[in-house]
């Protein structure tokens, strides 16, 4: 019997696909007003659920209530008619359209045969209002931040008088101060009787947001209760199916005194100016700041993605002279970026094309053709040694966890036996579990003799992963400190200087 008090209640879902059961027998309930937090590491089922609430996905078995009635979603029009949106990671707008067009695409106001203008941006600027959300409806989407396109798509959902509205991974690109007025946003929601099913892997703003969570392992509910009630490591169980007291392992070796890499007075105007630091064998130095401070685009000169235009690099005591990504890849350095589906991989080929892209050349036969013996041997390697989740090498790289991608990603550059490995953001939208995974493995490359630079906007990462952290602000270096001396504190403090 249905839970007819709540809101939303699903019952008994299960969903297959070839080869794997993704959801058995789940039960998800959210009431009016309320803030629930859905939790699992990535290939739990949380997308599949959220899919099947949106109309993407019909299930194999279970039910569906809204409102204390039966509804069946034979698509996203279904769900979004029955007042359910969802705000995907990745935002579903259009950059080349107005604000009040992006909002009101499926609906809008006409006047004869031609588009209504006035209507729409009098209707738009209305539901701004209301929302508190100071933004121009005749504003290009295309030239927002990613915190304002967010209260667009929190608008959009608006428009179709929502009850249900699905967050997933909301803060993953934006900044602190847009996390904050995204909570703030969220809270008023919830005064007017809204629910939200809030997707994220940061634990802070699950306690922060989130008034009851609901935790999935291996496709099945594994627990869930109020969040003030729950610790951490009770959380943290639930996800992983257990203990995990340590999330950062302590290092096993130290970084040796040889300057791998220098960099002298770099500048690239309008990113960064007169940047100088050294790397040392073995060494994790981590790079922290704001959204905005210049840390992404100087590694991606460094490694050649973008020219600079002053400045010199030295690698292993001899100058450098990267004009292009090739160039870096010759003289040792490979880079994770920080967007690793748009720039880490291609998504419509497999695992084993994706692990063997920067070194084709290794398994070039005869006339130049791949050896696709080899390429699998390959990749086969990294899936044990990595513990990449996937049932053979030949899966499409886009059918697999963020988590599971991210090691692929990792795996095509380690194949290139890099001395010098830069990490963008490596574990953003990636599970506990898959995070600690990736921790491990860093340390063993870095004990291994491989000198790293990673980039984190969580605290938390740079300050339990690096052995010396540089903070970045405005496209300056401001503070520098050792692992034993960095607090969060002090790093914000850096972080924030003349911002």
């Amino acid at each position: 019997m249905a839970r007819t008090t709540a809101l939303l209640q699903m019952t008994g879902i299960s969903k297959s696909f070839p080869g794997v059961k993704a959801l058995d027998n789940v039960h998800f309930h959210i009431d009016e007003g309320e803030v629930v937090g859905l939790l699992g590491e990535n290939g739990a089922g949380k997308s599949t659920l959220m899919k099947i609430l949106s109309g993407i996905y019909t299930p194999d078995a279970g039910e569906i209530w809204l409102g204390g009635q039966k509804i069946v979603l034979r698509g996203p029009k279904d769900s979004q008619k029955a007042g359910i949106s969802m705000i995907h990671q990745e935002l579903n707008l259009l950059p080349h359209l107005t604000v009040a067009e992006n909002i009101f695409i499926q609906s809008l106001p006409k006047k004869g045969v031609s588009l209504d203008k006035k209507r729409l941006f009098r209707d738009t600027q209305r539901l701004l209002d209301e929302l508190g959300f100071d933004i121009n409806p005749k504003t290009l989407v295309g030239e927002l931040t990613v915190g304002a396109q967010q209260m667009v798509e929190i608008a959009k959902a608006l428009s179709f008088q929502a009850k249900v509205i699905i967050m997933d991974e909301p803060t993953s690109a934006i900044t602190e101060q847009e996390t904050a007025k995204l909570f703030e946003i969220i809270r008023s929601l919830k005064a007017k009787g809204i629910a939200i099913i809030y997707i994220s892997h940061r634990m802070e703003e699950i306690y922060e947001i989130c008034d009851r969570v609901v935790v999935l392992r291996d496709g099945c509910n594994a627990g869930g209760g109020w969040s003030k009630e729950l610790k951490p490591e009770q959380i943290v169980k639930m996800l992983a199916g257990r203990e995990m007291t340590q999330i950062y392992p302590k290092r096993k070796g130290q970084p040796g005194q040889e300057v791998v890499m220098e960099v002298r007075g770099y500048t690239r105007k309008g990113f960064f100016e007169n940047i100088s630091f050294t790397l040392y064998k073995g060494e994790i130095l981590g790079f922290s700041g704001l959204m905005g401070s210049g840390r992404t685009e100087l590694m991606e000169s460094i490694f050649g993605v973008e020219p600079v235009e002053a400045g010199e690099l030295w690698v292993n005591g001899q100058q450098a002279n990267i004009r292009s990504t090739r160039d870096a890849i010759a003289k040792g350095l490979a880079f994770v970026p920080e967007d690793r589906r748009q720039h880490g991989m291609i998504g419509n080929f497999t695992v084993a094309h994706n692990v063997t892209l920067a070194t084709l050349k290794n398994i070039a036969g005869f006339l130049q053709k791949i050896n696709f013996k080899r390429e699998s041997e390959i990749a086969d390697k990294y899936i044990a040694q990595l513990r990449i989740k996937t049932p053979h090498s030949d899966v499409v790289i886009a059918n697999l966890s963020g988590g599971n991608q991210q090691k692929v990603i990792l795996a095509k550059w380690l194949e290139s036996n890099p001395s010098i490995l830069i990490l963008d953001e490596p574990t953003r939208g990636i599970d506990i579990g898959a995070k600690s995974e990736i921790y491990h493995m860093i340390q063993e490359l870095a004990d291994q003799g491989t000198s790293i630079i990673m980039i984190s906007s969580e605290l938390p990462e740079v300050l339990g992963i690096s052995d010396r952290i540089l903070v970045m602000a405005n496209g300056k270096i401001t503070g520098e400190f050792k692992r034993e001396e960095a607090t969060p504190e002090k790093i914000m403090l850096c972080a924030t200087k003349g911002v």
